[in-house]
């Protein structure tokens, strides 16, 4: 078994370049689509973005919901797990805002 300090385990949860996006995605919106996400977290693929989500409801931090219907319907939204969390991704942010070079602009996350 390997052993990780609290930050690397930390990191294994939310880090790379997509899983953030997601979450913050998630606590803006609150209960969202599958087809919704995809809009709103530019750049990523199908692929990328079924890898990523099946990667944080491993991890406890949101929760699938599929429903039975047709056509099929599934939402995804955060866990109080991954609501915890929500606090570090505020903070990633405040940090951008102080920290932005001046040849850069920044916008708000949608």
């Amino acid at each position: 078994m390997e052993t990780l300090t609290p930050f690397d385990y930390t990191l294994s949860i939310i880090g790379g370049k997509w899983k953030m996006k997601i979450m913050y995605q998630l606590a803006f919106h609150g209960v969202t689509r599958y087809g919704e996400l995809k809009r709103r977290v530019s750049g990523i693929t199908y692929k990328v973005l079924t890898s990523q989500l099946n990667d944080l409801e491993r991890e406890g931090v949101i929760k699938r919901v599929e429903y039975d219907q047709t056509p099929p319907k599934v939402e995804y939204s955060l866990t109080p797990r991954g609501k915890s969390l929500m606090p570090i991704l505020e903070e990633i942010c405040k940090w951008g805002v102080h920290n932005v070079p001046e040849t850069q602009t920044l916008h708000e996350l949608q």
